[in-house]
């Protein structure tokens, strides 16, 4: 009987996998204000030039220490690792570990993520997880939201807040979740995806509460159940600052918001590259 109850607490995800790309040193000689989280697939290479070259430019916010990280997992075809390896020698700005890339394991992805922050960078005062087709105004975000906040600031999680959900069933849906995965019949409050920001602190209690929960497939949700653990309260941001879907584009609109998602490479550099002409516009 002990044999079977045993094997019920399947290795935690976060501790069975590998760094196959690491950038330990990042935050070496430096504490970072913002680490910037980007999950990203190893085709999507135009998304990430592009944010190399417009919000994810480390040196987009005059005066605030910027790290960037694109996220990625192994491809199922094993495709070509060698280009991903000088991609990563050119720009120093890859974490990969050993977990498949897919869709099912995006959780993995951002603990993966929360692992390297609590592992190599835990000084840095904030931390955002967010993907390649999201558009993130970098400096209204430290400018507006962050640096007014107080220093030792603790336990504290943001972004598009997701409340009162419940578990869709229907197996069409993107979001669904079978009954065997999850049981239960609502979710804690958490973040969408798109883009969530934390304090650095909370990299290593939410890594340290994945040891406890149950893996789920849905990214953003499993988040919320880690913070839920560790009597974390999401704050809600104000309206409009996350957008899960695709606010249309223009300087006055683009200059109040931290985040616009479905954003096409081209969409990254123009837009960012308009906002920096037209800032004082509005």
């Amino acid at each position: 009987e002990n044999e079977k109850s045993g094997n019920k607490a399947t290795p935690t995800p976060t501790q069975s996998f590998t760094f196959i790309i690491n950038e330990e040193e990042k935050c070496k000689d430096k504490t970072p204000f913002l680490v910037l989280l980007i999950s990203t697939t190893a085709a999507e290479l135009q998304h990430r030039n592009a944010i190399r070259k417009s919000w994810g430019n480390e040196a987009a916010v005059p005066g605030a220490d910027v790290v960037r990280l694109f996220m990625l997992g192994v491809e199922t075809k094993g495709a070509n690792e060698g280009v991903l390896l000088r991609e990563s020698e050119q720009y120093r700005d890859i974490i990969q570990q050993d977990f498949l890339d897919t869709y099912n394991n995006l959780t993995l992805k951002t603990l993966m993520g929360m692992r390297w922050v609590a592992s190599y960078c835990s000084g840095t005062r904030f931390a955002m997880k967010t993907d390649s087709d999201v558009f993130v105004n970098t400096v209204h975000l430290i400018e507006k939201l962050l640096r007014p906040l107080p220093p030792p600031t603790q336990n504290y999680f943001t972004g598009h807040l997701m409340e009162g959900h419940s578990p869709i069933r229907n197996k069409d849906s993107k979001w669904y979740i079978s009954e065997e995965e999850f049981p239960g019949n609502r979710y804690h409050p958490f973040c969408s995806g798109t883009g969530y920001i934390f304090s650095g602190d909370l990299a290593a209690k939410i890594v340290n509460a994945s040891l406890m929960i149950k893996y789920i497939h849905l990214e953003d949700v499993y988040i919320g159940f880690c913070l839920n653990a560790k009597g974390v309260e999401i704050v809600p941001s104000p309206y409009s600052l996350f957008n899960i879907h695709k606010v249309p584009f223009s300087p006055c609109a683009y200059n109040k918001i931290i985040t616009s998602h479905h954003i096409q490479p081209h969409e990254h550099l123009l837009y960012w590259e308009t906002l920096q002409e037209k800032k004082h516009t509005c």
